[in-house]
């Protein structure tokens, strides 16, 4: 089968783009797990330049109170917009935050680890564009690619706009996770748009609908996404035992943290079963493809898992906590490939036995 060169194209692209936005995320992993998520107080330059400075005597004297009554004055407004909008939990979690009042001592590394993570980010507009540019071609072959195309470039230029929350609040957790769940939802969306594309010149195994399988994927995922959220409130307890050790005694950092990171940790065993279980159900499905996906599905919640470990016993090395997080969105995007491609495979099996049928 010869495969049209647009197709080719978008095919490319799109994995390139998720390949992309998961190194932003490891990026990012490393931004927090090296406390410099505030290297740049401002956004989208960094002390006001486009290329941060190198050295502390390159910025006022007063910077300190400049950036952080520039962050105050711009959180106030956004407190105040969603108060009326009748976000009052989240407003009055803004206008209580008080690390928001911080005054940030400039550090060269850590502004220039965060000017590397908007300069990902910044590739990333560029590759999610270039999606919508490939994906022109399908505005008549499948509309439906196109508009999948099209949404995530919005949605990645809002993800900007909202990083710029995430730090003028000074990594607000509730800001902090919406700023992760939409990072997600991006890499879903683009997911999809790559297989939907290729599936009039892609040959499928089709399979036998199992009962209750469809269901137990999208139950395994959510849940991923749920430990994913419960997660970053685990890095958020880290930080403030971190802050209030001084940085100092990491070794006890872990017997500090109070119910949310035993409930991860517990939870961690029941998604470990969950998703046992349902490879077993894949293995046994008539596809090499669900199958390898079944592999690398387990073999992923393994290495988080061990990471997960090493993280508790070894006090927190700050190495692996992005590797940690890392793993975990890419678990979470090899679960909803697993379901599309699940669906597809149905489908294809349901039209051979019903072909006057139209899934």
């Amino acid at each position: 089968m010869i495969v049209p060169a647009f197709v080719r194209r978008f095919r490319f692209i799109g994995i390139v783009t998720v390949t992309a936005v998961y190194l932003l995320i490891l990026v990012g992993g490393i931004v927090r797990s090296t406390g410099s998520g505030m290297g740049c107080p401002d956004w989208p330059k960094c002390f006001g330049t486009w290329v941060p400075p190198t050295a502390a005597s390159q910025l006022p004297a007063n910077y300190k109170e400049i950036y952080t009554a520039q962050r105050v004055a711009k959180n106030t407004k956004l407190a105040t917009t969603l108060q009326r909008l009748g976000f009052k939990q989240v407003a009055s979690e803004i206008f209580a935050h008080p690390t928001q009042y911080i005054e940030t001592d400039f550090n060269v590394t850590k502004t220039w680890i965060e000017y590397v993570n908007r300069l990902v980010g910044a590739l990333i507009g560029v590759f999610v564009f270039l999606t919508v540019v490939f994906a022109l071609p399908y505005w008549r072959r499948d509309r439906t690619v196109f508009w999948l195309a099209f949404w995530s470039f919005l949605l990645t230029g809002f993800q900007g706009w909202l990083g710029s929350l995430v730090v003028s609040t000074n990594l607000l957790p509730i800001m902090v996770t919406i700023h992760m769940g939409l990072a997600l939802l991006i890499v879903a969306m683009l997911i999809y748009a790559v297989i939907r594309s290729q599936r009039a010149d892609t040959t499928v195994e089709p399979v036998p609908a199992m009962h209750n399988l469809a269901p137990w994927l999208w139950l395994i995922t959510v849940l991923t996404f749920v430990q994913i959220v419960l997660g970053t409130q685990v890095r958020e307890e880290v930080d403030m035992v971190s802050f209030t050790a001084n940085h100092l005694n990491r070794a006890a950092w872990v017997e500090q943290l109070g119910a949310v990171f035993k409930f991860h940790r517990t939870f961690s065993a029941l998604l470990l079963l969950l998703n046992a279980y349902v490879a077993y159900r894949l293995y046994n499905l008539p596809s090499g493809q669900l199958r390898y996906m079944a592999k690398v599905n387990m073999a992923l919640i393994g290495l988080e898992i061990l990471a997960g470990i090493i993280l508790a016993y070894f006090a927190l090395p700050a190495a692996v906590q992005p590797i940690h997080l890392t793993l975990a969105t890419v678990l979470f995007g090899t679960q909803f490939l697993t379901i599309v491609l699940y669906g597809r495979a149905t489908k294809f099996e349901r039209q051979a036995a019903y072909p006057g049928v139209v899934a």
